[in-house]
Order: C-alpha cells, then sequence, then structure tokens
C-alpha cells in the first residue's frame, strides 16, 4: 500500500452513515487493490469533542476537529465526506468546492432545488470530483438489473412500482429535532419521507429507467405535534409522515411510489418491480442479494419467475469477494461507491450519481411535495 497515491479523507459527522462510510475506507485496500488511491483517514469532524475522540480512536483517524470550517481549510486534506444533517449539507460543499476539495455527500443533496443549485455551479466551477451517496444502486442485484434492463432484456418498459416501508416514528411520544431524530425536524431535514427514503427511490427509477416527467401525489402527517429536543416546547410537526405518488416517465411507462414510516411490521423495506414488454424484474432490499426475474419468451410449459442468486463473479462487483453462493450485504454497497468514486478520480471521470444528477432526483422530490400541497400534477423539469 506504500505506493499508492493518497486521497486525506475529512468527515463531517460521526453518526449511522459516518460509521457505514468509514467502515466503506477501511475495506476498499482489502478487496479493491488494482486501484491507484487508498484512503487515509486523516480527520472527523463533530461538535462534540470528547465523543468524536471516541469515534476517532474506534474508526482510526488520525486528528479530530469540532468546527468543519477548521477541517475544510486544512491543507492536509484532500476529499470532504458530508454525513450531517440535511440543512448543513450546501454551506459545507460549497467552502469545500472553493477550497478545492473532492467531495462525497449524503443525500439527498439538499433541502430543496433552490438550495442545491450553488451546490451544483459551485462543484462545476472548482471542476472537482463530487459524488452522492444513493448507495442502493451499487447492490450487486440492483446493478444487474441495471445491465438487463440497458441490455434490451425486458423490452419496452411499462410500468415501474416501488415502496419504501418504515415503522418507527409512530409513537407520539417520539420527540422530533436534535441528534438522532433531525430526521422528523422539518428544519434540518427539508422533507420527511421524500427526501428521506423516496429520494433513494426515485434515483434507483431513474437511473434504470430514465427521467420522470410529472408527477401527481399525496401526503399525510399522521402525529401533528410532537416535543422539540432543542426548546422542551409542543411544536407543530412540519415533515410528511407518509407519500403517495404517480407519474409519468419520459419512456412513456406509468411509476407508482409509496413511502410511510407508519407501516407497522416493516422496518426497512425497499422493493421495486418493473414490467416490460418481454419480461419483468423486481427486488426486495430484506433479500437483497437476489433479483427475480420473469421472461415471457421461455416456453410455456417452464414459464414463471425465478430467482437469480447474485453472488457469481462474472456478476456486478461479485468478483470482489467471495465464492459464489455467499452473500455480502448492506455494507457493501457503501464500498462498492467509495471504490467506484475513487477509480473515477484514477480515470478523471465523473461518479454517478454527481451533485448535478442528484439534484435532478431533488427536483422529483419537490415536484412531488408540491403536488401534495396543491392536489395537482406538477411538471418535475427532470433533464436525465
Amino acid at each position: 500500500m506504500s505506493n499508492k497515491k493518497e486521497i486525506r479523507i475529512g468527515l463531517i459527522g460521526y453518526g449511522f452513515m459516518g460509521r457505514t462510510h468509514s467502515n466503506a475506507y477501511k475495506r476498499l485496500g482489502n478487496f479493491f487493490p488494482e486501484l491507484e488511491y487508498r484512503p487515509v483517514l486523516k480527520a472527523v469532524c463533530a461538535r462534540n469533542k470528547e465523543r468524536v475522540q471516541a469515534f476517532a480512536d474506534q474508526w482510526g483517524y488520525e486528528s479530530v476537529e469540532t468546527d468543519w470550517k477548521k477541517l475544510v481549510s486544512r491543507d492536509d486534506i484532500d476529499a470532504i465526506d458530508i454525513c450531517t444533517p440535511n440543512n448543513m449539507h450546501a454551506e459545507i460543499a460549497i467552502a469545500a468546492a472553493e477550497a478545492g476539495k473532492m467531495i462525497l455527500c449524503e443525500k439527498p443533496l439538499a433541502r430543496t432545488v433552490a438550495e442545491a443549485q450553488p451546490m451544483v455551479d459551485a462543484v462545476e466551477k472548482a471542476g472537482v470530483p463530487n459524488t452522492v451517496y444513493y448507495n442502493y444502486r451499487r447492490v450487486p442485484a440492483v446493478t444487474l438489473a441495471k445491465q438487463l434492463i440497458d441490455g434490451g432484456k425486458l423490452g419496452k418498459i411499462f410500468h415501474y412500482r416501488a415502496n419504501f416501508l418504515q415503522d418507527w416514528t409512530i409513537s407520539p411520544e417520539l420527540p422530533q429535532g436534535g441528534e438522532g431524530l433531525w430526521r422528523l425536524d422539518n428544519d434540518a431535514a427539508g422533507s420527511g419521507v421524500t427526501g428521506d427514503l423516496l429520494a433513494h427511490c426515485i434515483d434507483t427509477a431513474m437511473w434504470l429507467n430514465g427521467g420522470i416527467k410529472d408527477v401527481s401525489a399525496m401526503t399525510e402527517t399522521f402525529i401533528k405535534e410532537r416535543v422539540h429536543t432543542g426548546t422542551g416546547e409542543v411544536q407543530k410537526v412540519g415533515i410528511d409522515d407518509a407519500c403517495i405518488f404517480h407519474c409519468h416517465f419520459d419512456n412513456g411507462s406509468l411509476g407508482l411510489f409509496e413511502s410511510t414510516r407508519y407501516a407497522r411490521g416493516h422496518k426497512a423495506l425497499y422493493t421495486f418491480e418493473i414490467n416490460g414488454e418481454h419480461a419483468s424484474i423486481k427486488w426486495n432490499l430484506h433479500d437483497l442479494s437476489r433479483l427475480e426475474y420473469f421472461d415471457h419468451r421461455n416456453e410455456s410449459i417452464e414459464r414463471g419467475w425465478r430467482s437469480i442468486h447474485v453472488t457469481d463473479g462474472d456478476q456486478p462487483y461479485m468478483d470482489k469477494w467471495w465464492v459464489p453462493g455467499l452473500s455480502i450485504g448492506y455494507e457493501h454497497s457503501f464500498v462498492h461507491q467509495v471504490a467506484d468514486f475513487f477509480k473515477s478520480v484514477e480515470d478523471g471521470t465523473p461518479c454517478s450519481p454527481t451533485f448535478k444528477e442528484a439534484q435532478e432526483t431533488q427536483k422529483v422530490c419537490e415536484a412531488v411535495l408540491n403536488s401534495a400541497k396543491s392536489k395537482s400534477w406538477q411538471e418535475t423539469g427532470v433533464d436525465w
């Protein structure tokens, strides 16, 4: 590893995503040894000095900061990895771009399209490598679905449907805001399930099936007031607890999407199904190494759904891992994204989704929220 070029990482945020990203950097050299670059965990930043030091000790970061501006200004940092609440993405990313840093940013890109635009402008003006962690693209079975679609296996697409179901916010006693619960605070998150869960579904859908042209949506906030951890006062809840929308894709197919945090019995059920003229495919996060496939061109006596276990070395990413038949997990999707980003730096090519591509997903999210508010169809303005 000593002859590798270094990309010195400055991570901002030590929560759930901070752990997944750190794990990806730690595993990269072990399983992608051919890459020219290697990550160096130079510094991690968060406001609580004691806790960020404990995180640094656990994951092997060389130093800590409690002010992200100091981290961004450091000469010994090449890439800024943003794992903060959504309301901080824009300011940090713009400052990092102006400082000439590479940027890896958690999803969604920002809270609104207007907030995202200066981020896109900043990275394009600076010419810095950038990517947004829509990690489900890098699940091997989902990548295989992309290959099958692009190879014409499904033929003309008629339907795309997806859902993302959780149940963790049902209790009215759950507060909003603060560390761990900022996703329930509209000021920090920008939206509820639309930006948090449906954004993943939308990104995957447009990557697989092309741009979304227009949407018709409805949302609901089931618990109208919650105690805010910052003030201790009961405040109005501004996020959407549930969202359903249908849409037209640019290719003429129809889409149906649903997300909620009020589906008792579901912790993180993300599924999609795509129906084409020749074949259909479906995928389920709970069984993420399998892609279900139905091909109508098979003889009628053998026609039916079959399960493709995506573990063979000739299937996406799987040559890096174990022997056929042994599955990988959620965390590996982040390893794959970091590997693709490092390879893109090596080749001088964009790592999709870039900030600009992630802004297109933001346009759909915003159109969904506007549609629900106005009770009308909304054009997305997506350029895919």
